[in-house]
């Protein structure tokens, strides 16, 4: 009976189980139907959005760069078509047999290419080759291996290379400015990308294009102010000059004397922004914006200016410069000899260190000094470019002599290459100073001058500077075949530990051509020439002679210094 009863219920106990189990899957069952339901209802929006989502995507459109021309049109910098070859790891065949093929159409070993895909498989995005030719890019694509991507881009391309990359810069890798003009225009060239919907696969590859959402922006032009013409030709004399004298460096600058315009902008030592794998960072520099030199007698003019300005002196006024020299308290200044009695002019022509001098300690303390302030010394010339460098112009007080002394020969200030051509300016432009342009001036009516002296005191202290090109003057070299010429020499000694090189020079020209209505302003420095030659107007002045001479032809600048001769035969026509 026991036993019986113990059968029993086992049995009970097993169908009991059973039932169990049974309830349980069809309540699984329907779960899993009403989910189904569910889904294909209510969710059914949810799923097709995380659908797409897994196989729609936004791809970038690439914008091209804004092109910067110079004034007349020819192209500076460029923006070409190129490709980026890029690979996602964790999608990437890895044992695909076109994995050597792919190595050797981006120059590497199947070994170094399979090595940096495993590095980190986890990884989505791996760039392997950027900026590589069109051509090139369909070869990669032709492979076909999953994982192996290529997207569209532009390349920077400077067609004048190192000829105008001081002025112009150039770009990062990515497209963004990095050097010059490119930097300070980073936002006016960038383009805005555009977007697009695409459908793409597993592997990621774009297997559909479904529809535009915004077409790329452009980036807008730059036209600047040099003329590609001009500026060739002051590359090629200031390098030419450079080498000769086997000097450290040199600028050239040369401004537009109507509208304040830089026609030309050289500096040596300098680089080819489309191959910069040897790039030295001394030679990144645009040094005709950035490196300062005391400009020595360049200042005589402006001296001389300030002594007609104050009313009590003329350009005949003479002064007595014997014998020689001139002692201020402690310090002894020096003329290279004894020139006796001078008139303004002649101290000019002359260089007189001691008739500047005297002209100097008979004016008041600031007087000079606010002069060359108003001339643009001391202060960035507005053009926004990046790393400009402001000099140093110091104030000083009747107490301190000797610096008022040597200021007045250009000691004792710092000056830019640009500084020095703008300050020159208005001497040539009737005492009107126009702020300086690195882009087009259009609307030359519009553009904005400022009266910095009286046009009768101009126009004397520029036709005491044509006599420095006389054979009497020190800038005989500086001479342009046809033309009258109005300039400046000028040599300093470098600052070295605490005081001056005795071995160490900046050699300086600064002029303006035709003196009867010029039209351009120029300023040469050549930095620490190395041999016989060394003063301003044995260095610089040839540099400026041969700039000149072909800028105003190149400008369509009319003679007026014909020989007699010639006119005669003019007239007779």
């Amino acid at each position: 009976m026991d036993s019986d009863k113990q059968t029993i219920q086992a049995m009970a106990a097993r169908g009991w189980r059973l039932w169990l189990v049974f309830v349980l899957l069809v309540l699984i069952v329907v779960v899993i139907l009403a989910k189904m339901l569910s889904l294909s209802t209510e969710e059914q929006e949810f799923l097709r959005s995380q659908g797409d989502a897994r196989t729609l995507r936004t791809m970038l459109l690439p914008a091209h760069r804004g092109l910067i021309t110079d004034r007349n049109g020819d192209p500076l910098a460029v923006s070409a078509p190129v490709a980026t070859i890029w690979a996602d790891p964790k999608m990437a065949d890895v044992g695909n047999t076109r994995i050597r093929a792919l190595a050797q159409l981006l120059d590497t070993s199947r070994e170094e290419l399979l090595r940096a895909l495993n590095e980190d498989r986890e990884r989505r995005f791996l760039y392997l080759k950027r900026q590589v030719t069109p051509e090139l890019a369909e070869q990669v694509s032709a492979l076909g291996i999953p994982g192996i991507h290529v997207d569209q881009e532009y390349k920077r391309y400077y067609p004048a290379a190192e000829v105008a990359t001081h002025l112009v810069g150039f770009t990062s890798v990515d497209g963004e400015g990095q050097e010059g003009l490119e930097l300070a225009y980073n936002d006016w060239l960038r383009g805005e990308p555009g977007r697009k919907l695409v459908m793409k696969d597993r592997t990621g590859r774009t297997i559909k294009h479904i529809r535009s959402l915004a077409p790329a922006q452009p980036g807008k032009d730059l036209a600047l102010s040099i003329d590609l013409r001009l500026q060739y030709m002051a590359y090629r004399e200031l390098k030419d000059a450079v080498s000769t004298h086997q000097a450290d460096s040199g600028s050239v600058v040369v401004l537009d004397v109507h509208t304040g315009e830089v026609l030309a902008m050289v500096n040596q030592p300098s680089y080819n922004p489309n191959d910069r794998s040897n790039l030295l960072t001394s030679a990144l520099r645009n040094r005709a914006m950035t490196d300062i030199f005391e400009p020595g007698s360049t200042m005589k003019p402006i001296t001389v200016a300030t002594a007609l300005m104050t009313g009590r002196y003329t350009p005949k006024t003479v002064l007595d410069t014997s014998p020689g020299y001139i002692r201020v308290r402690s310090a002894t200044i020096r003329d290279h000899r004894n020139y006796g009695e001078l008139d303004l002019t002649g101290i000019i022509t002359k260089s007189s260190n001691v008739g500047v001098t005297r002209l100097a300690l008979d004016m008041a303390p600031d007087a000079i000094r606010n002069v060359m302030h108003n001339l643009g010394l001391g202060q960035v010339s507005g053009t926004g470019f990046p790393g400009e460098r402001t000099g140093t112009l110091p104030f000083l007080s009747e107490r301190q002599t000797v610096e008022r002394a040597t200021l007045s020969y250009g000691y004792g200030l710092s000056v830019t290459p640009l500084q020095l051509a703008h300050s020159y300016l208005p001497l040539a432009n009737g005492g009107v100073q126009k702020p300086v342009s690195l882009l087009r001036v259009d609307d030359v009516a519009h553009t904005e001058s400022r009266r910095v002296m009286p046009e009768q005191i101009a126009d004397q202290v520029l036709a005491m500077m044509e006599t420095v090109i006389t054979p009497q003057g020190t800038g005989r070299r500086a001479a342009v075949t046809g033309y009258r010429i109005a300039g400046k020499t000028g040599t300093s000694h470098k600052a070295s530990g605490g005081g001056y090189a005795s071995d160490r020079y900046v050699s300086v020209f600064s002029g303006m051509a035709p003196a009867s209505n010029p039209r351009i302003v120029m300023a040469v420095m050549i930095d620490n020439p190395k041999g016989q030659e060394y003063y301003g107007g044995e260095v610089a002045a040839p540099v400026f002679s041969r700039v000149a001479a072909g800028a105003l032809r190149l400008l369509n600048v009319p003679p007026d210094d014909w020989p007699d001769s010639d006119k005669q035969q003019v007239v007779q026509r």
